[in-house]
């Protein structure tokens, strides 16, 4: 469906050894760039001693906005890898990073982008996937009289009340599926006096 898209259920761990190099992952849900930046410097931080911490994020439900760094690696051994793994699963709102402690032997660049791929990977396997749906807030106002056709289309299972006020006008704030917003608007809008506004 057009309004589905998919995150991560919770965080998510991995670690990886390779060649003496130890790589340790982590899948975090963000919803935006902010969020993402403060988490990764705090990685930064936590993890000083560490040779690099390489990330990447995808944000947004039509997962348009996205951002990745290699922190020192060559270019494109690591945040290419880590962001590739979020597209593989086709998950946003998520940023992955991997921390890699040096353990002294080269891994030349298919070796670091095959290792960054699988720590990515086994932290998003340790996070789980969750469906999400895009969501539309309406409110509407509508006389008193027309309370029974507005209820009829509300408790069709669909709609969720976030707010309501019984009175002369009376109103009501909704939130519904993006993918059902043609039919139950024009459900709403085909009742006499019913006004919305997003």
């Amino acid at each position: 469906m057009g309004d589905t898209y998919y995150t991560i259920l919770r965080e998510g761990e991995g670690q990886l050894r390779e060649k003496m190099s130890r790589f340790i992952s982590f899948a975090r849900k963000v919803s935006t760039a902010e969020e993402a930046r403060a988490i990764v410097k705090g990685y930064q931080n936590e993890y000083h001693d560490a040779r690099h911490v390489c990330w990447a994020y995808m944000l947004g439900a039509g997962r348009s906005e996205w951002q990745l760094n290699d922190n020192g690696e060559p270019s494109g051994t690591a945040g290419k890898p880590i962001l590739g793994q979020i597209n593989s699963r086709e998950l946003t709102d998520v940023l992955v990073v991997v921390v890699r402690y040096f353990g002294g032997i080269k891994l030349g660049t298919p070796g670091l982008i095959a290792a960054y791929r699988e720590a990515a990977s086994l932290a998003l396997d340790d996070a789980g996937v969750r469906e999400m749906h895009s969501m539309r807030e309406i409110s509407i106002t509508f006389p008193y009289m027309a309370a029974d056709g507005v209820m009829k289309v509300v408790k069709g299972g669909e709609v969720e009340v976030l707010s309501r006020s019984f009175d002369n006008t009376c109103g009501m704030r909704l939130r519904f599926r993006e993918d059902h917003a043609p039919e139950i608007i024009g459900r709403l809008t085909s009742l006499s006096g019913v006004s919305m506004a997003d």
